[in-house]
C-alpha cells in the first residue's frame, strides 16, 4: 500500500471563505468513491493554529504506484488540481505502508 500526503498552503490574502476555495474544497471531498484506486481518502482542514502549519490537507491510501498514477491522471483529480493551483501551493509525501 502507498499512502499520498498532501498539505495545502493558500496564498498570501486567500481565506477559507474564498468562493474558489470553497470550490475546490468540494471538488477534493468528491473525490471520495469517484476513483476506484482510492482504498482511504481523507480531507480536512487544519485546526492548528500554529505559524508553521499548513491550512489544508488529504490523506489517502492506494495499492501500489500503478494504482498511484492511475488516480494522480484521474480526469476528476486533475480538475480538482487546477482549482487549487489558482489560490494555494503545496507539498507531498508518498510512501509505502
Amino acid at each position: 500500500m502507498i499512502r499520498h500526503l498532501v498539505l495545502f498552503k493558500l496564498n498570501e490574502g486567500v481565506d477559507r471563505d474564498d468562493p474558489r476555495v470553497a470550490a475546490g474544497v468540494q471538488a477534493f471531498e468528491e473525490l471520495e468513491g469517484a476513483i476506484p484506486e482510492l482504498r482511504s481518502w481523507e480531507c480536512a482542514w487544519n485546526i492548528s493554529d500554529r505559524p508553521i502549519a499548513y491550512d489544508y490537507a488529504i490523506n489517502c491510501s492506494v495499492e501500489d504506484t500503478d494504482a498511484l498514477q492511475r488516480y494522480l491522471e484521474h480526469p476528476a483529480h486533475q480538475a480538482g488540481v487546477a482549482q487549487w493551483r489558482e489560490f494555494a501551493t503545496w507539498v507531498i509525501a508518498d510512501y509505502s505502508f
